[in-house]
């Protein structure tokens, strides 16, 4: 076997299995993880592809085992462990070979190091998929020079998941963290998908005295629809699953603590600083840290009493409701990464991504296909506005609007839903209310404001001398 030019390290579970996938498509690749035994046991268990897999026993050894110019895959912890692997491999390497971070990194990290002066090549990608879409076909969002992306385009078209149409989901999504920006959006996307479903689920639990074995079937039968996507597949699988301790609904017996990374996190701090509102995906990131507020939860309970059985809500509007959510949901993300393709110079392009997102990524959706062609249209047209999803949403914020209320009249948590709600009706209202904002701004601070006539009278007569 040729030396490989790809090398991998950090053979954790999303790094084995992505290096299965390389090897498995064709491509002969270098591994090391830090303890030893690891890429041992790694190799030996990859059975055919074994003969692909080259394992090395240091960093300088990956190096040497790997033909030039190198490009060399990190799959480790976020944060000061990719900046110390960096600086590990900086002895070894050459100008031309490039340094791939392939972990959830945030955005700014992945600029400061592209900035940095590195002497080798270096890239950042966002991997969506989890351990089976990294092993069989995961969504590739990558950021760095066209060059380097050119480079491994090769590699990461034939690993990537593919589309309905055959197109591969890897793509290069502009310079240096857009990449990685662009997965932390996707990972906010995920996080308000998840919460809404969540939504749904606890009012049909909740609101409509509904088992786990009777909501199974229901997002089923939604998942042949407009909703069909992995998420609303594996919640019928998740609902339907039998407990293998002591049988019943395994839902019923699962803490509800939801747990983070903190990628959502990224993405609501980030559309701070851009001054972009994402409020569906903000009520997300609230829902999960109020999930961990179990003994609170617990004592409001027992103080104000537990929400009352029978919302007056169907189980058609709870499915048109969920459908005019996402539709909000992935209109406040798109709106969020043109903010930041302005703000940070990158050629961020919406129907590319959308396509990426298509396939092998956690919030693959058919709804998708249909954003993709909207955003070509229009890139830069909220999807709100698109005709489309117009029509799409002429039809179900009725029900959205049904749903919302019914939660808020039986004490049923819908933050994310609301918050949906609550954005469309500001977006659609061409006079708010801010003025009176501006006013009381202005009384306190003389900041000033400006008139609908456009007369030059900038402060109200509160203002003296």
């Amino acid at each position: 076997m040729q030396k490989p030019n790809v090398g991998l390290v950090g053979l954790g579970t999303m790094g084995a299995a992505l290096a299965l996938n390389i090897a498995e498509k064709g491509f002969p690749i270098a591994v090391w993880n830090r303890t030893a035994s690891v890429t041992t046991e790694f190799q030996a268990g990859a059975g055919e592809l074994a003969a692909r897999i080259v394992p090395t026993e240091t960093l300088a050894g990956l190096v040497e085992a790997m033909a030039p110019p190198r490009a060399i895959i990190l799959m480790v912890p976020a944060g000061k462990a990719v900046d110390d692997m960096l600086a590990a491999l900086t002895p070894y390497l050459a100008p031309d070979d490039l340094v791939i971070d392939a972990g959830n990194a945030n955005f700014h990290d992945t600029n400061r190091r592209a900035a940095a002066g590195l002497p080798f090549r270096f890239m950042g990608i966002g991997v969506s998929g989890g351990e089976e879409g990294a092993r069989h076909g995961p969504a590739i969002m990558a950021g760095g020079t066209a060059d380097d992306w050119a480079r491994m385009a090769p590699v990461f078209r034939a690993i990537a998941a593919k589309a309905e149409d055959g197109t591969p989901c890897a793509d290069h999504m502009g310079e240096t963290g857009a990449g990685h920006f662009v997965k932390a959006v996707h990972n906010g996307i995920e996080y308000a998908d998840m919460q809404m479903i969540a939504e749904v689920y606890g009012v049909m639990r909740d609101g409509l005295g509904m088992s786990a074995a009777e909501i199974a079937p229901v997002f089923a039968r939604w998942n042949e629809g407009v909703l069909r996507s992995y998420l609303i597949e594996i919640s019928s699988e998740v609902a339907a699953a039998v407990d293998p301790v002591k049988g019943g609904p395994l839902l019923d017996m699962i803490v509800d603590a939801a747990g983070q990374k903190g990628t959502g996190r990224w993405t609501a701090i980030e559309a701070q600083n851009l001054g972009t509102p994402i409020p569906v995906i903000e009520a997300a990131v609230m829902a999960r840290n109020v999930s961990s507020r179990q003994s609170e939860r617990a004592a409001g309970e027992a103080l104000y009493g537990a929400a009352p059985e029978r919302a007056k809500v169907s189980l058609e509007d709870l499915e048109q409701a969920l459908i005019a959510g996402k539709i909000l949901c992935y209109a406040q993300g798109f709106a969020m990464m043109t903010a930041a393709a302005g703000e940070f110079g990158w050629a961020l392009d919406m129907p590319r991504v959308a396509r990426v997102w298509r396939a092998g990524c956690i919030i693959r959706s058919a709804m998708l296909n249909d954003m993709a062609e909207a955003l070509s249209e229009d890139p830069a047209r909220n999807l709100m506005l698109a005709p489309f999803f117009a029509d799409h949403l002429r039809r179900t914020l009725p029900a959205l609007r049904r749903v919302v209320s019914a939660g808020a009249l039986h004490g049923l948590g819908l933050p994310a839903l609301s918050a949906g709600l609550a954005w469309f009706d500001l977006m659609r209202t061409a006079r708010g209310t801010a003025n009176m904002i501006q006013g009381q701004r202005d009384f306190f601070g003389l900041h000033g404001f400006k008139r609908l006539d456009g007369v030059d009278q900038p402060h109200g007569p509160w203002a003296k001398g």
